[in-house]
């Protein structure tokens, strides 16, 4: 059977490639010879070239100093947000990683997220003491429940066991059985009586 290629929407598809890319080639040629690499000209030229030059000597290096030694601290702060025992340790390790040109880092990013396993062993504890004194804080403000307030006596009692709790969590422990019991947590919320 014949077809008529010319209606066929399919076989007409490729002639109206071939001729819309002559088109543009045709276009491309007709186009002026003459091409400016900026929009500039002139004076307006070398002055937007000089400020380029002032933000790149000035602004570049400023910037690229506050993000190296910003992402030197990250260590520290994973270290103290996880309240890691040996957070000290890590902080002179970023400070010493930033003299070091970032050698340090990784080893300061890996001490940040490891949980020290011989430190527990040894001091009864895997947290800084920057973590009994926030939970104190809060115990005392009245937003810990009772049975975290028994669990943060207990960590400071094996602390205590193994001798290693300083003066300043010895107050703070006793602070912790100086507070009261809150009554919320004793007894429960009164019930609402009904009129028979």
């Amino acid at each position: 059977m014949y077809r008529d290629d010319a209606r066929d929407p399919a076989h007409g598809l490729p002639r109206v490639r071939r001729l819309g890319a002559l088109l543009l080639r045709a276009w491309l040629l007709v186009l002026p010879a003459s091409a400016q690499a900026s929009l500039f000209s002139g004076d307006a030229l070398d002055t937007v070239a000089d400020y380029m030059a002032i933000f790149v000597i000035c602004v570049v290096p400023i910037g690229v100093i506050v993000v190296f030694w910003l992402v030197h601290i990250l260590p520290e702060k994973v270290a103290e947000k996880r309240h890691h025992p040996q957070l000290p340790a890590i902080t002179t390790l970023c400070l010493l990683s930033l003299v070091f040109g970032g050698l340090l880092w990784p080893i300061a990013w890996l001490w940040a997220y490891t949980r020290p396993i011989g430190y527990k062993m040894a001091y009864g504890t895997e947290k800084h003491d920057d973590y009994f004194v926030e939970k104190t804080g809060q115990a005392r403000a009245g937003k810990l429940l009772e049975g975290e307030i028994v669990h943060l006596r207990e960590e400071l009692d094996a602390m205590a066991a193994k001798g290693s709790l300083p003066p300043e969590l010895r107050k703070l422990r006793a602070e912790l059985d100086a507070l009261p019991a809150r009554a919320e947590d004793v007894t429960p919320p009164p019930t609402p009586e009904r009129k028979a």
